[in-house]
């Protein structure tokens, strides 16, 4: 069976977020994850499912570097692997301007060296206990654990949209992770990721590839249409990168009446003005049947066996 993980970003209490866990864990899912938003502390999360789950993978999608130190992101993400036994993924990405700058008051600068300068700090810490490092973005005079992690190489994955980035990832991490996903795009990612792994002598088989999908498993297709026009119109309003990354995706005219209906405040316009075709497009709404269908099109987009999440 193809894998499938489950993601939270949201809405949902902590407790009530450990208790999916628990059921997604029982279910038989694959992998569950923890965004860093708005929504709950990701790690303190993370470690009540750990402690409530036997052997769901347990990841971040994603941690910023830019709300984190390097050092404390290690810290967190060895305790969670010991607290789920080795289960652990660390999900790192670059996260977003408007979010690091306007919701932390932190400053945003080069995404690119600093998501790499994180992977090498975290990387050389959990592997030896310590690190000193002297980065163009990054100086540590030297940081030391004060405790053993359970593993020594921790996987890492990293968020990407745009070639650069993917290249990155086919450069360094053990797995990426996609959003704003079609299944023709993811195809054209998996190219991007695949160019990176051969740059570095590595095999594309070797990283593993997840998609980030929307998914509505419901009778009610007018309520869950609802809210994935309201999902859309919030990503390509708020988040440039995503409404640039959907406005390439062939709604170039759709994404840029958003944005601009969206800074003039106007949220219900900016709703309305998501399409269908949109909808179909970047979502998945309908029964269970429907949606394993439809998650095996993006699975096939782009040739590989993961998981995605919904």
């Amino acid at each position: 069976m193809n894998k499938i993980g489950v993601s939270f970003g949201g809405g949902m209490s902590p407790p009530d977020i450990v208790d999916c866990a628990r059921a997604a864990d029982e279910l038989g899912y694959d992998s569950v994850w923890m965004t860093e938003g708005n929504g709950g502390d990701q790690f303190t999360i993370l470690t009540a499912c750990a402690l409530t789950t036997e052997n769901v993978r347990l990841g971040t999608d994603i941690s910023s570097v830019y709300v984190r130190s390097a050092p404390t992101i290690a810290m967190a993400s060895a305790s969670v692997d010991h607290f789920s036994n080795g289960r652990f993924i660390l999900g790192l990405g670059s996260s977003h301007r408007v979010q690091v700058i306007g919701q932390h008051g932190l400053p945003y600068t080069k995404p690119l060296s600093r998501v790499i300068e994180y992977v090498e700090i975290i990387r050389q810490l959990i592997k030896t206990g310590s690190v000193s490092y002297d980065g163009d973005i990054i100086a540590i005079d030297n940081f030391t654990f004060s405790f053993d992690p359970i593993r020594r190489h921790i996987p890492i994955f990293l968020a990407a949209v745009y070639p650069k980035m993917l290249k990155v990832c086919g450069h360094i991490a053990q797995g990426v992770i996609l959003t704003q996903n079609t299944p023709a795009n993811i195809k054209e990612a998996v190219e991007h990721i695949t160019i990176g792994a051969h740059e570095a002598n590595r095999d594309i088989n070797d990283i593993e590839i997840s998609s980030l999908i929307t998914c509505f498993v419901t009778k009610d297709q007018t309520l869950a249409r609802s809210d994935a026009r309201n999902s859309l119109a919030y990503a390509c309003g708020f988040y440039p990168r995503y409404g640039g990354f959907i406005g390439a995706s062939g709604f170039q005219e759709e994404a840029s009446a958003i944005r601009a209906a969206w800074l003039d405040g106007d949220r219900a316009k900016a709703s309305r003005l998501v399409t269908d075709q949109m909808i179909d497009s970047f979502t998945i709404i309908g029964d269970a049947d429907h949606v394993l269908t439809r998650l095996e099109e993006h699975r096939a987009g782009g040739g590989y066996v993961t998981y995605n999440h919904f």
